[in-house]
């Protein structure tokens, strides 16, 4: 399948559940060791109710489904992506590649981002495409209380 059968677009409120469900399947697919900080209805509602409404969140889908999303925040002037999730079928498939470019161009500034620091495929994702580690924190200040890095990157000029 080409990165033409997809569509990128804003995220909408009917998208929620969606989200959700590929959210909740990624995390339990490949972040086990990060247990989820709130209940599969807490993260349903947080979508629907708060994260969605704040707007910045890009869904891709194909065939009508939704298979991955990226959300960016702007925060105290700093740009951040929050989430970039892909259903466990579509990684390695360039589509996670094509989501984070599509925001990355979309926000044209410099941008910050946490991952876990045990998650050696998202590290090495978010480095081959210009992010740089920049700090490493023992996990006391994320809910799941995991080890993390916060990565930067800064557009070319």
């Amino acid at each position: 399948m080409s990165l033409s059968d997809w569509t990128l677009r804003a995220a909408q409120a009917a998208d929620a559940d969606a989200l959700a469900a590929l959210y909740l399947n990624a995390r339990r697919t490949f972040l086990p060791y990060a247990p989820l900080a709130h209940d599969d209805e807490a993260v349903r509602q947080w979508l629907a109710a708060h994260r969605l409404p704040a707007g910045g969140v890009i869904v891709a889908e194909r065939a009508g489904a939704v298979r991955g999303f990226v959300a960016c925040v702007q925060q105290d002037g700093q740009w951040w992506i929050d989430h970039l999730y892909l259903h466990p079928d579509e990684v390695g498939q360039g589509l996670g590649s094509a989501l984070l470019q599509h925001a990355l161009v979309l926000i044209n500034a410099p941008v910050r981002l946490f991952t876990f620091q045990a998650n050696g495929p998202a590290r090495r994702f978010y480095e081959r495409h210009g992010f740089v580690a920049i700090a490493f924190s023992d996990g006391s200040g994320n809910e799941e209380r995991c080890p993390d890095v916060l990565y930067a990157y800064h557009p070319s000029p």
